[in-house]
This record gives structure tokens, C-alpha cells and sequence, in this order.
């Protein structure tokens, strides 16, 4: 009797915009095609890419060595970080390895989440925050968010009245957040600069340096209540700095890519802003997204993990997962993150994404 041999499920999920597909339609996916990388905020469910993300980095984009822009936000931005810093390879081991054994416990005051924080991302930059400034192939854009009026307070009464605020502003519309902060990208002041068209946000366009860069990017990741903001950096204006999510969560902006914008991300989809995870509506701009390859887990592959989803921020405090089944359970979801690389890498080989291809 012949043996059937069933095909495991596939660990991704591959979704094209309009001129991706056209692109690859034609020529197949090329490195020298991708000149733009944007990384969401998302806490913990970076670090569950960390295959993915050496597959890209560590192989793929070594092809055609050029410059590129890595546009990140949050975790999307510490994640950017470690590869410069570290290495595209021991980049997304380190950041995995300090994010699991990040002794965070419930009932923590900011300050000391502020400070383990900082701890962490000293850990990812190992001093040599330079390279930052100076890499010749990445060029790190970091987007936080500037506070506003009440909004730049880390008082609870003005800071929970500030964001019951923002809630009820953007549930009637998204550009009603304009009035409670302002989109910050900060970035190297070589080379060419990333702009973005203007839009309803004020966009503030900083040059970081290697003293001020740590600070950019711990306000990248300050998300309100939990950390507190990061105020008056140097050599910026003065102001109260937060979580670059809070603007641009998944990052939904037109780049001017002239190729590929290779988008390894943690969900099949893109929502504006933190605040807009509540509306199902709020969706990518397919004009914005035209261009870009979105390449993400599957369902299949998440459904496969020891907690049928990728690490959460809300595990540090989950009912019943003590935290050493939490780091256990964490390191094994990372380990399975090699299977996406895998499966990236013999996308590349068989050159058949058109094959596996959804429309964005």
C-alpha cells in the first residue's frame, strides 16, 4: 500500500500589496528589491519573530548589501537596534534572552519598571550605541510620540484623564489623537532621511547621536502608566516623550519605497494605532501598503505554540503561569521562531511566492 505523505502546514503567511505582487510576479522576491523594514510595537511578540527576523537579516538581505531603512517603533525599533548593535544573527538571541528574563512582577512601581527596562536596553545596545549613528547599511529610524498638554504628565489623575480623553476622541475618529501628541521620527543625520507626506499628525524630524539614542529609544517603548515618559532628551526639544505605538502602532505610513518594503511581522494584519485595536474598521491604507510584503506566523503555526500564541506582554501577570512556566513556555515559542526562518528561506529557494501569496 502506497504511504501518503501529508504536507506539514505552512508556519506563514505571505500577503502582497498591489506593486509587491506585481513586482515579484515578475522577477521573483531579490534582495536588492527591499530597501525598506518597518518593525510594529507589540512588547514580547517581537521576540517570537526571532527566527524570522535571522532569516531575513542573517541570510537573505546579505545578498545585496545596500542601505536600507529600518523603521521601527517600540519593540520594533529595540529589535532594529540589537541587529545593528549586535550582529544579525546574536541581535535577536539577545533581545529574546534579556525580554525573557525580564524580572518584571505585578505590583511594580513605574519607576523600577523604568529601571529594568533601561537594564534591558543597555543589555541590547552594549555600548555601542555608535553604530547606530553610523552603520553603513541600516539606517535606523525610530518613531515615538511627543505629549501634549495633560498627556505629558505621569501623574495618575492628569495621565488616566488624558487617555479616557484620547479613548473617546478616537473612538469618533482617529485624528482627533492630533490633539494629545505629535509623531516624532528620529534618526542618523547622514545619508538620505526618511520623510513621510503630511498627514492630520505634526511631524517632528530629529536627528539622534550616540549619547541621546538610548533615550530615543526608550521613549519608543514607554507605554503611559506602565513606564513613565521620557522628558527633555537631549538635544531635542523640550517636551515629554512616549510610545511611538500610540501614533503609529503597526506603522501604516506611505513609504517611498522604489521596491520590496519587507514587513516580517507578528499578525496578518495592520492597524494604525494602539488605539485603534478595538475597531476592526481601522485598517491599512492599501495605497500606503502598496508596496509592501507582508510576511507574518500563521494560524497554523501559532496554533502550534505552547500557548497557541506568540509571548504577551500580559503573561508577566497571567493567572495560574508562574514565572518560571513563563520562561519556559517563552523559550520554547522562540525555538519554534526557527521554523519560520526555515520556511522563509526555502520560499527564497523555490522562488514560488506567488504560489503562497495573498492580495494585502
Amino acid at each position: 500500500m502506497t504511504q501518503i505523505l501529508q504536507k506539514r502546514p505552512a508556519t506563514l503567511t505571505i500577503q502582497a500589496g498591489t506593486l509587491a505582487k506585481q513586482l515579484i510576479q515578475k522577477e521573483g522576491l531579490q534582495s536588492h528589491h527591499v530597501d525598506m523594514i518597518p518593525g510594529a510595537a507589540g512588547g514580547p511578540k517581537g521576540i517570537g519573530l526571532m527566527g524570522l527576523d535571522q532569516a531575513i537579516f542573517g541570510d537573505f538581505l546579505q545578498r545585496a548589501q545596500q542601505r536600507r531603512f529600518l523603521i521601527g517603533s517600540s519593540v520594533g525599533a529595540w529589535r532594529f537596534a540589537g541587529i545593528i548593535t549586535q550582529g544579525e544573527k546574536l541581535g535577536p538571541e539577545k533581545l529574546a534572552e534579556l525580554y525573557i528574563d525580564l524580572p518584571f512582577k505585578k505590583g511594580m512601581k513605574i519607576a523600577e519598571i523604568e529601571k529594568i527596562s533601561r537594564e534591558m536596553l543597555y543589555g541590547i545596545l552594549d555600548q555601542q550605541t555608535q553604530k547606530l549613528v553610523d552603520h553603513p547599511d541600516y539606517h535606523l529610524t525610530i518613531i515615538s510620540a511627543k505629549a501634549e498638554h495633560l498627556f505629558q504628565s505621569d501623574h495618575k489623575l492628569a495621565l488616566y484623564s488624558s487617555l479616557l480623553g484620547i479613548v473617546g476622541s478616537n473612538a469618533i475618529s482617529r485624528n482627533h489623537l492630533s490633539k494629545f501628541m505629535q509623531r516624532v521620527i528620529s534618526q542618523p543625520s547622514d545619508f538620505p532621511q526618511f520623510k513621510i507626506q503630511d498627514d492630520v499628525f505634526k511631524t517632528h524630524y530629529i536627528h539622534f547621536n550616540s549619547d541621546n539614542v538610548a533615550d530615543w529609544l526608550m521613549a519608543s517603548g514607554s507605554i503611559p502608566g506602565v513606564t513613565p515618559a521620557v522628558k527633555n532628551i537631549a538635544d531635542a526639544p523640550q517636551g515629554a516623550y512616549r510610545d511611538g505605538g500610540l501614533i503609529d502602532y503597526h506603522i501604516d505610513l506611505p513609504f517611498d519605497s522604489k521596491g520590496i518594503v519587507l514587513y516580517p511581522h507578528f499578525t496578518d494584519s495592520i492597524t494604525p494605532g494602539w488605539f485603534d485595536k478595538m475597531f476592526k474598521s481601522r485598517k491599512a491604507n492599501p495605497e500606503n501598503q502598496a508596496r509592501t510584503l507582508l510576511i507574518s506566523p500563521s494560524q497554523d503555526y501559532l496554533n502550534s505554540l505552547p500557548l497557541g500564541r506568540l509571548p504577551d506582554r500580559k503573561d508577566f501577570v497571567l493567572k495560574g503561569l508562574s514565572d518560571t512556566e513563563r520562561k519556559k513556555l517563552w523559550t520554547q515559542s522562540v525555538a519554534e521562531s526557527q521554523r519560520m526562518g526555515d520556511e522563509f528561506l526555502e520560499l527564497l529557494e523555490k522562488q514560488n511566492f506567488t504560489e503562497v501569496m495573498q492580495g494585502l
